[in-house]
């Protein structure tokens, strides 16, 4: 069963930043990148299940706070020890100042 869920407003996301948001008994990290662009992933690190939130966010990279681990936040894809598993991704919907998720 495919869902749309309403994750925050635009405006709660910094540039080159990310928040957390848990809904509908899922945990997601919403980034919003340098040129203004929101991605979704999960919200917990695939490694130790640290919330990626408190994470250092980089360009297009977020760094987990617990052992430093990277994944590009656009793909998910792990890019650095210890990560070695890539992180769910998913499509972003913007409408009235909103951002959404569809979740499968």
């Amino acid at each position: 069963m495919t869902k749309i869920l309403d994750l925050c407003a635009c405006d709660d996301v910094e540039l080159e930043d990310v928040i957390r948001v848990d809904q509908d008994g899922l945990s997601f990290a919403v980034f919003r990148s340098p040129d203004d662009k929101f991605y979704v992933t999960d919200g917990m690190c695939t490694h130790e299940n640290v919330p990626l939130s408190g994470g250092l966010v980089m360009d297009h990279i977020i760094e987990c706070p617990k052992h430093n681990g990277r994944f590009d936040y656009r793909t998910g894809q792990a890019k650095g020890a210890p990560v070695c598993v890539n992180l769910r991704t998913y499509p972003v919907t913007l409408a009235n100042g909103r951002v959404s998720v569809t979740v499968s």
